[in-house]
């Protein structure tokens, strides 16, 4: 079976859900201050600890499984065709995030997002960055959000 962001979102839902229900048996016991209710507690705290740690897990599963943009030259993520290079290091000139690196000059390692389409239905895939210019220069083209269970 293959593991999917889905399903470890799944299971922190449920998590949750089971969190809320024990706190709530607990908000109902006649005498909170009894071992085994601070001990059902302690559980629902640990549940919902165990919630966080399975959505930040799926979405590091998801950034793992994530293609990556591939087009030849780096781009800001956020802000698109902005960045410039010197001595090594990238840094886009509209958010002023850096990077120690030559991202302009390496393919881009940013994760595919959109399908892009042209007239002559010829598909691109790219991430968020590269479509702020495709969507400036490709004339008539389809733009489709990529899910994140695939392609």
């Amino acid at each position: 079976m293959t593991v999917t962001p889905a399903h470890l979102r799944d299971l922190a839902g449920r998590a949750e859900a089971l969190t809320a229900e024990v706190l709530a048996l607990c908000d109902r016991a006649l005498r909170p201050e009894l071992e085994p209710i601070t001990t059902a507690r302690d559980t629902a705290s640990r549940f919902a600890r165990g919630a966080e740690e399975l959505h930040r897990a799926a979405d590091d599963l998801a950034k793992l499984q994530a293609q990556p943009c591939g087009l030849p030259w780096g781009v800001c993520p956020e802000h698109g065709n902005t960045l410039s290079s010197r001595a090594g290091v990238t840094e886009c000139r509209v958010c002023r995030r850096t990077w120690d690196h030559d991202r302009l000059g390496r393919p881009c390692e940013e994760p595919v997002t959109w399908k892009v389409i042209d007239r002559a239905g010829t598909e691109t895939r790219m991430c968020d960055g590269h479509l702020l210019g495709a969507r400036a220069a490709a004339e008539s083209a389809t733009f489709v959000r990529v899910e994140e269970s695939g392609f």
